[in-house]
């Protein structure tokens, strides 16, 4: 564990920071408002035109409020549409991006940088690597060559939302099996992260770009947003707190095979992974509601380094573009968050961040600082067994959700005590051996989940 205890980890500092860009430290004792966007409908049809868009429209607008406003600091992030798997329509983006950052670094003295997110549109049917796809998209191939275009091109820091194990995320999720999504997120995603993350680490240092890291996006988040709020029942919120949990060891591989952060915003598992590597994490919340809602909006600000609006598409607001407007949301927010470090105020408002959703429900519940710390502990005691680890935080989170109730922390419908006992009993069962966990599996789920190919994982 990067932390001796749960209560020196605070927003705005890490045991590693980070510097790149024009001036930005990450994790150096402050935080920085990460401004993620979407061109409009239409624009990446043009190489010039989707240009125009990232760059004179949308990068312009976002430093200039910031300029406007007064906040020293900003991050964007470009999460690369599908069409951008191209030379042609990438490169101008990444390089014209770096170029205007430049420019207002050294016009109005802003620290800023940019985060190139590349698409992993492999499909497990058609396979994962190189070697195994022989489709004519290619994907597996044009993954690498994505990230090779994003670093060479000058991408400050390099990320994606990798898929590996989706296919047993996509049936574990809609059947409700914790065991499907322990053996694809938790065990095969790890395996699929180390082996991307190796080659794009390498990728990364020979064109001296940052590796950020990566998230479960394709998994704990769909969890996450079909679990949905008070008015929605087709996933229980038990559930989708236990898949959070197993994914933090599939996100720790990325920093295992050498990136160093920040991760990924839409990661929500990144209080576990910060707490047991020490590494910037960038997060989002409350201010990310023009992508979706959450029930943990204030609490994962509790130990953030970057704090994200997730995504919004461009287009015109009251108060300007909508970039524009939600850079202002994010920017005050960080403003909020720096000035309780100045004032060594930061563990009060940390801690009235954590409260104000702490039973707001079981992943807010089971991401509490000090709830994350001992799911972190739990991975890290079973160090690099990529199964162990995974049972031993998901089996953590549960029993962490189960004590919150017993002792009338936590409140749980009937339905959602049933699904996390059941949780508990089915990962209690389970094998402590890799390979009689892996035959067990494969037995298990061959008809079920057709689309699982062992050899898109190297087994």
């Amino acid at each position: 564990m990067a932390y001796e205890n749960a209560d020196d980890m605070i927003f705005g500092s890490s045991q590693h920071p980070v510097s790149y860009g024009f001036g930005l430290k990450v994790g150096a004792g402050y935080v920085i408002p990460e401004v993620n966007y979407a061109p409009r409908p239409g624009t990446e049809k043009d190489p010039e035109k989707l240009r125009k868009e990232y760059v004179d429209y949308i990068s312009k607008d976002i430093l200039n409020r910031c300029v406007t406003a007064g906040f020293p600091n900003v991050q964007l992030e470009t999460e690369w549409v599908s069409q951008m798997n191209q030379e042609k329509l990438c490169a101008p983006v990444v390089a014209g991006q770096k170029a205007i950052c430049e420019k207002f670094h050294e016009e109005y003295g802003l620290n800023c940088a940019v985060r190139q997110t590349i698409p992993d549109q492999r499909e497990a049917d058609e396979g994962l690597r190189p070697e195994v796809d022989k489709s004519e998209h290619a994907y597996a191939h044009k993954f690498f060559e994505c990230a090779e275009f994003a670093c060479e091109n000058g991408a400050d820091v390099f990320s994606v939302e990798s898929v590996g194990g989706k296919e047993f995320a996509d049936y574990a999720v809609t059947n409700g099996d914790i065991v499907a999504f322990l053996f694809g997120v938790g065990y095969l995603g790890a395996i699929d992260m180390t082996y991307i993350w190796e080659q794009c680490v390498d990728i990364c240092k020979k064109h001296k770009t940052i590796p950020g890291g990566d998230t479960n996006c394709s998994g704990a988040n769909v969890a996450m947003f079909m679990a949905g709020g008070y008015l929605d029942n087709d996933v229980q919120r038990t559930f989708s707190a236990v898949t959070r949990c197993i994914s933090a060891a599939r996100t720790l591989a990325a920093c295992e095979a050498g990136a160093v952060g920040p991760d990924k915003d839409c990661g929500y598992e990144g209080p576990i992974v910060k707490a047991i590597t020490g590494k910037p994490t960038a997060q989002e919340g409350k201010n990310c509601q023009c992508a979706h809602c959450d029930l943990q909006g204030n609490l994962i600000a509790q130990c953030c380094d970057l704090w994200s609006n997730e995504s919004v598409e461009y287009h015109p607001e009251f108060g300007g573009t909508s970039v524009q407007c939600w850079a202002g949301s994010l920017g005050y927010e960080a403003s909020l968050m720096n000035t309780a470090i100045q004032l060594g105020q930061e563990k009060t408002l940390r801690d009235l961040y954590m409260y104000s959703d702490r039973f707001r429900g079981p992943e807010a519940y089971v991401l509490a600082y000090d709830h994350a710390y001992m799911v972190g502990q739990a991975i890290a005691e079973n160090g690099n067994d990529l199964y162990m680890r995974a049972k031993a935080a998901g089996l953590c989170g549960a029993k962490i959700l189960k004590q919150g109730y017993d002792s009338k922390e936590l409140a749980l419908t009937n339905k959602q005590l049933e699904v996390l006992n059941d949780i508990i009993k089915k990962l209690e069962e389970l094998p402590d051996d890799t390979d009689k966990f892996v035959e067990y599996c494969t037995k298990e789920f061959q008809e079920s989940v057709p689309r699982y190919n062992p050899k898109n994982y190297g087994l």
